[in-house]
């Protein structure tokens, strides 16, 4: 079966880097391919000797509205067909995408009118697609590695024959909550390791703050409550047809509790048969 991936998003939140990373785990990466030669690309692919092809089609280099207009009947086009179609969206605040234009000196694709102007006129050309995205990647506090690898979780080959990929993410309320994610569970009920002198330049992922949090009281209650809630939550969802789910843990600066937390939901979840990852979007802040 032919993969399709529509990578789209708002300019300057991290379109190249995705591509870039799609390219290196052995994706076929087309941009701004004109709408009209979608199909055509999905035909050719589809004659190709190899059981599974995968395509992903960079969208959204300021093409205007009627370049967007068109790429969204191909969707349902491709989606008629015998194709595997995802579209990825990749976002962040405007004062972000303002601050990353003045930074860099670029010039918006759509820099008609000034940069705050040119990133609502986007904003607005490409609501239909993020309102269809299989996935949102919130990109504010993401460096470009740290893209990369969500990248490489979602897209990899390791979980290219998932029907449906979750992840779980670690994260600090300090520094916000992630705004891509489905579920939210607080982890600031248990005793925070950063009080304790030797744990605290340690992280989530050292076995010292990993025994601390794991040895408490409500631990072992909570990852069992919060693993029998997904043991429903994720074959409904599968059967509705979702292709990701996130789960985010949060703990005060997301370097210890939630960090644990979020492995050791991993290890229970994986051990159940569902296919997961964690990743930890503050352990080095």
């Amino acid at each position: 079966m032919t993969q399709f991936l529509f990578v789209t998003g708002m300019s300057g939140a991290g379109r190249s880097t995705a591509a870039a990373a799609l390219e290196d785990l052995g994706w076929f990466v087309i941009d701004n391919l004109p709408p009209a030669l979608i199909t055509k690309v999905a035909a050719l692919v589809g004659r190709s000797e190899s059981e599974s092809e995968r395509v992903a089609l960079v969208v959204g280099r300021g093409g205007g509205d009627e370049y967007v207009d068109e790429v969204e009947p191909m969707l349902d086009r491709l989606r008629k067909g015998r194709h595997h179609v995802r579209v990825l969206f990749l976002d962040a605040p405007d004062d972000v995408l303002v601050r990353r234009f003045e930074g860099t000196r670029r010039r918006h694709p759509l820099a008609a009118r000034g940069v705050e102007e040119s990133i609502a006129d986007e904003r607005r050309l490409l609501g239909g697609l993020r309102a269809r995205a299989d996935v949102v990647i919130d990109t504010a506090d993401l460096n470009t590695n740290q893209l990369r690898q969500r990248v490489i979780e979602l897209f990899g080959d390791s979980v290219q024959n998932a029907r449906m990929q979750t992840s779980i993410v670690s994260f600090g309320y300090k520094h916000g909550i992630p705004l891509d994610v489905d579920i939210v569970l607080d982890c600031r009920f248990l005793p925070n390791p950063y009080w304790v002198d030797e744990l605290r330049r340690l992280s989530g992922l050292d076995a010292p703050v990993r025994d601390f949090v794991l040895s408490q009281p409500d631990t072992a209650t909570f990852l069992d409550k919060v693993e029998d809630l997904l043991a429903m939550l994720v074959p409904s969802f599968e059967q509705e047809g979702k292709s990701y789910l996130t789960i985010a843990l949060g703990c005060t600066g997301g370097r210890h509790r939630s960090v644990a937390l979020a492995e050791a939901l991993v290890a229970r979840l994986s051990a159940g048969g569902v296919r997961t990852a964690a990743f930890h979007r503050d352990i080095d802040r």
